[in-house]
C-alpha cells in the first residue's frame, strides 16, 4: 500500500504544534534573559534584596560622586596631603578635578607619550623619574608644589588653575569635573561632615595578638598609615603594657585593636580635622582591614551596615555627666578606629 503522510496538526493560526512550541520557547528564553539582566542591574546599583556593591560615594548639596574603592583611596590621599600641608579645600578641589580628567583617579603606568600616574605627569617635562611619578604621594606633592606657585589660584576657575599647572592640550576639560571635585573635596576635608561613605565587607582575616607597642600588627599599620598621610598626630588608646580600663566593656582597645586620634579642644576647626581623618579612614577601610570608625556622635562599620553610611552613635551617658565626659563618650574630641578582630 502506498505510504500516506500524516498531516501536521495546526491551530487556529494555522501554525503547527512544533512552530507554536518553538515560539513559546523563544518567549521563555527572552523573559529569562530580561529578568537576569534586570537582576544584574539591580545588583550593580545595590537595589532590591541585594547588598550595595563595594565602592564609595560623596553627596554634598545635591551633588553625588560615585567612586570605586581604588579611586576613593587615591582621592583620600590627595585630600589628606592638602590637609597635612595646610592648603585650602580649593587646592584639593583643583587637584581632584585634575586627577579625574587625567587618569580617572587611577594610578596609571601608561599615558600619552611618557605621561604617568594620577596626574599623568611627564618625566621629560621635569616632573620626576618614572618611579617617583608612580608613587601617588610624590606625584600629589609635586602637583601641589606647582599649584602653590600659581599666583591667585584660589580665585581662579578650577580649570584655569589646573591648566596653568598641567599645560594640557585641552584646557577646558578640567571644568567638566569641577562640580564633583568640589563636592568630594568638601566631604573629605571635613567641611561637609558625614557626607562621604563606603560600602565594604567585613574583613576575612586571622586573629592577631598585640605586640610591643600594645597594638596588633593590623592596628600598627593603621597608625603608620595615618601618620604618613597626616603627619604627627596625638594618638592614644593603646599602651605597651596593654589597656585594661577607661573604655566600655568589650572595647577593641583591650585587645590592642583600636586607636584614638585626639582633636582637642572641641571646636569647628578640630571638628573639620576630625572628619577629614575619619573619612580618610573609611575611604581606606578595605585596604586597612578596618571594622569601625567613630567620630562626632556618628559611627561607620564594615559589613552589611556599611550600606547605611554614617549612622547615629548613642552611648549611655548619665544625664548629669559633664560636658567633657559627654564629649569623650560621644567621641566628639577624638576619632576612634578599630581593625577587624579576625578568627
Amino acid at each position: 500500500m502506498p505510504t500516506t503522510e500524516r498531516p501536521v496538526a495546526t491551530g487556529r493560526s494555522g501554525r503547527s504544534r512544533v512552530e507554536r512550541g518553538l515560539a513559546r520557547l523563544v518567549v521563555v528564553l527572552v523573559v529569562v534573559v530580561l529578568v537576569a539582566g534586570g537582576v544584574g542591574l539591580l545588583f550593580k546599583l545595590g537595589a532590591g534584596p541585594f547588598p550595595d556593591p563595594e565602592g564609595c560615594q560623596a553627596e554634598v548639596d545635591g551633588v553625588e560622586v560615585g567612586l570605586t574603592t581604588s579611586q576613593a583611596e587615591n582621592a583620600s590621599l590627595i585630600v589628606a596631603t592638602a590637609v597635612r600641608r595646610g592648603l585650602p579645600a580649593r587646592a584639593a578641589s583643583i587637584a581632584l578635578a585634575t586627577a579625574f580628567q587625567e587618569s580617572k583617579l587611577e594610578n596609571l603606568d601608561y599615558g600619552d607619550r611618557d605621561s604617568l600616574g594620577l596626574f599623568q605627569q611627564r618625566p621629560s617635562q621635569g616632573w620626576g623619574t618614572e618611579e617617583q611619578l608612580m608613587d601617588p604621594v610624590y606625584a600629589t606633592n609635586a602637583f601641589y608644589d606647582a599649584l602653590v606657585e600659581v599666583d591667585g589660584y584660589q580665585d581662579m576657575r578650577i580649570t584655569e588653575a589646573a591648566q596653568v599647572v598641567q599645560r594640557s592640550g585641552y584646557p577646558e576639560a578640567y571644568e567638566e569635573h569641577a562640580e564633583g571635585a568640589r563636592a568630594l573635596a568638601s566631604a573629605l576635608t571635613g567641611y561637609s561632615s558625614g557626607r562621604f561613605s563606603c560600602v565594604a565587607d567585613t574583613p576575612d582575616v586571622a586573629a592577631e595578638q598585640a605586640g610591643g607597642a600594645g597594638l596588633t600588627p593590623r592596628a600598627e599599620r593603621v597608625r603608620e598609615d595615618l601618620e604618613a598621610a597626616f603627619g604627627d598626630l596625638p594618638l592614644g588608646g593603646f599602651s605597651p603594657d596593654g589597656v585594661t580600663s577607661g573604655h566600655m566593656e568589650g572595647s577593641a582597645h583591650y585587645d590592642g585593636r583600636a586607636i584614638d586620634v585626639f582633636v582637642r579642644p572641641v571646636n569647628d576647626d578640630n571638628r573639620r580635622r576630625g572628619w577629614a581623618i575619619a573619612q580618610y579612614l573609611v575611604a581606606n577601610a578595605e585596604r586597612l582591614e578596618l571594622q569601625n570608625v567613630i567620630f562626632d556622635g556618628r559611627i561607620w562599620g564594615a559589613g552589611s551596615r556599611s550600606e547605611e553610611g554614617w549612622r547615629a552613635y548613642r552611648p549611655d551617658v548619665d544625664s548629669d555627666a559633664s560636658a567633657d565626659t559627654r564629649a569623650i563618650l560621644e567621641h566628639r574630641d577624638h576619632v576612634h578606629v578599630d581593625v577587624a578582630e579576625g578568627s
